[in-house]
């Protein structure tokens, strides 16, 4: 009786945790491939980094931009320029609001 309820015991934990595992991965909702194309720079307000993971399979770039998301390949020259920009421009911000 006692090793009955264990095993029901461990196969729903099992259960929780898939589900669990299902749920984060559909919510943060990985790029599963890359965008064609370039992104005109100023299209873009910003972005944020995808790395490869158990959830996620591909590493990207993903721009933020006002008709939604764009995942690009960090591979390309043209994605690391815009990421390059992107930083630049947010140093320049920190470093005017700093001295003020």
């Amino acid at each position: 009786m006692v090793q009955i309820r264990a095993t029901e015991m461990a196969l729903m934990l099992l259960a929780i945790g898939l589900l669990v595992a299902h749920t984060t991965a559909a919510r943060h909702e990985c790029c599963r491939s890359y965008s064609k194309g370039r992104i005109p720079f100023r299209a873009i307000k910003g972005y944020s980094v995808q790395t490869d993971t158990e959830m996620c399979h591909i590493s990207a770039i993903i721009f933020h931009t006002r008709k939604g998301k764009a995942c690009t390949n960090p591979a390309l020259d043209w994605v690391m320029e815009y990421v390059n920009l992107l930083r630049n421009k947010a140093q320049m911000v920190h470093n005017k609001t700093s001295k003020a």
